[in-house]
Formats: structure tokens, C-alpha cells, sequence
């Protein structure tokens, strides 16, 4: 059994969005997402927390709110090509083994969540870990929005391997789980994913985990019991704003 030393997480965020422009600085209670985001990752407290921001406009909003940022090239294709730029830029010297991607739309993430990624990563043949939830219906599971994963059962409960990764699976392929886009990579493991080129099933299903599958690398799951609300579209903002105005949510 591995035991995970020293996790960095990293969030990488960039001004460019389609249907939500600007959306890392959308204000949530007098704060700018990100920070939010920044927030939760630092109330985790696995380790440091840095954004890696695309634009510094981004990184001069962290740096008001105390926290730490790196400035990344424009052109990643992912968020993972991103937080491996930043965290070769920060540690050169791998000082971290862990890297934690924290997606920077994810303002309601509970800590717990973010701690809860790290599990898998105690078996030493895990290269990467991440999160999923029980699907809440069948209209979650006819979403083509929801991806789903499947998974063989693991040693310990409330965890297991990742079969496949789907946006619209067989039924019978399952059973299936709502999958959370909260991913930790081992620092070999990322260097190797964001060095491999984009697969046949990556492209089909327009989700970059299957990359991973596709080389062999081992993705394991933890299961928690709730999916957090992600940001995506005006609407996604608006209830954000409620929730976390009600006093339930942050």
C-alpha cells in the first residue's frame, strides 16, 4: 500500500467560456467564483492550493483574496495539460507526488469531497483517482450532461476500479454512477497522461479519462454521497447564488 506524502491541488481556470463568458470571476456573495473555489480547496487542507490561470485578471483576483496563482500558457486543450504546466513551473523537483485537479466551476465542493479523492491512492497500483455519486434517476441517467462511470467493486467499500466512462451507456453496461470531475494523478501518472495522444474512445465520447483507460492506466473511484452543483450556464449561476445565499451552501 502507498501511502499519498505530500498532494498539491491545483485548479485551472480561464477566462474563455461559451456559455458562461468570464465565468471564473462571476460574483458569488461579493467574491469571484474562483476564490470560492480556492476557498473549499484550502479548507481541505491536504496541502497547498494554487490556481493556475490562463489570464491574469484571474490570478490578480486570487492574489486580492491571499491566495496563490501561476500564470499558464493560453492554448492548453485541458485543464490537465494546465495544472501539469503549473505544477512543473512550482516544483520542478517533484517534491509533490500527488496532484489534485480542482475543476475552478465547482464553488460548492465540500472539503470532505476534495479529501475523499485521495483514498484510491493508497493501493500503489492506482494511477489515478476520482469521485462519483449514486445517479439520482432515470432522467440523471438519460442525460447525455451526466457522465457516467462504471466500476468493479474495490477491497474497501465505497470504492472501486473505473470500467468505462459514458455519456449515453447501455443499460445493461452498468451498473453506473454519477461521475465528479475531481481527479488526483499520481505525479508520474500525470506526466504520462498529458503526454499520450487523444484515443479513438477519448474522441468518440468527448471525455479525456478515456485517454487514460485506453493506455492501461488505472483509474480508481470513491463514492460519496452527493453530487456538487458545477457551474456551466446562467441558470447554474443563479442557483449557486440562492443556494449560497440561503446560508446552505460554501
Amino acid at each position: 500500500m502507498a501511502k499519498v506524502q505530500n498532494p498539491i491541488v491545483v485548479i485551472p481556470v480561464r477566462l474563455a467560456a461559451t456559455r458562461l463568458p468570464n465565468k471564473p470571476l462571476a460574483d458569488i456573495q461579493g467574491e469571484p467564483m474562483v476564490v470560492h473555489v480556492w476557498y473549499r480547496a484550502m479548507e481541505a487542507a491536504i496541502g497547498p492550493a494554487i490556481v493556475a490561470v490562463a489570464d491574469e485578471a484571474i490570478g490578480a483576483a486570487v492574489e486580492a483574496a491571499g491566495g496563490r496563482w501561476v500564470l499558464t500558457r493560453a492554448d492548453h486543450a485541458s485543464g490537465s495539460d494546465r495544472i501539469f504546466e503549473a505544477v512543473s513551473t512550482l516544483d520542478p523537483d517533484g517534491a509533490h507526488d500527488v496532484v489534485v485537479n480542482l475543476q475552478g466551476d465547482l464553488p460548492l465542493i465540500r472539503p470532505e469531497a476534495i479529501r475523499t479523492v485521495l483514498q484510491p491512492l493508497e493501493n500503489s497500483e492506482v494511477d489515478i483517482a476520482t469521485l462519483a455519486a449514486p445517479l439520482a434517476d432515470a432522467e440523471e441517467m438519460a442525460d447525455s450532461h451526466v457522465v457516467k462511470v462504471a466500476m468493479a467493486p474495490g477491497e474497501n467499500a465505497g470504492m472501486g476500479r473505473a470500467l468505462s466512462f459514458a455519456r449515453n451507456p447501455a443499460p445493461d453496461a452498468g451498473p453506473f454512477y454519477h461521475h465528479i470531475g475531481l481527479y488526483a494523478y499520481r505525479r508520474e501518472a500525470l506526466q504520462r497522461f498529458v503526454g499520450l495522444p487523444q484515443s479513438a474512445w477519448e474522441l468518440a465520447e468527448r471525455l479525456e479519462q478515456l485517454r487514460a483507460l485506453d493506455a492501461g492506466m488505472r483509474i480508481d473511484v470513491a463514492l460519496v454521497d452527493t453530487v456538487p452543483l458545477g457551474v456551466d450556464t446562467p441558470a447554474d449561476l443563479a442557483r449557486v447564488r440562492e443556494w449560497m445565499g440561503s446560508g446552505k451552501g460554501g
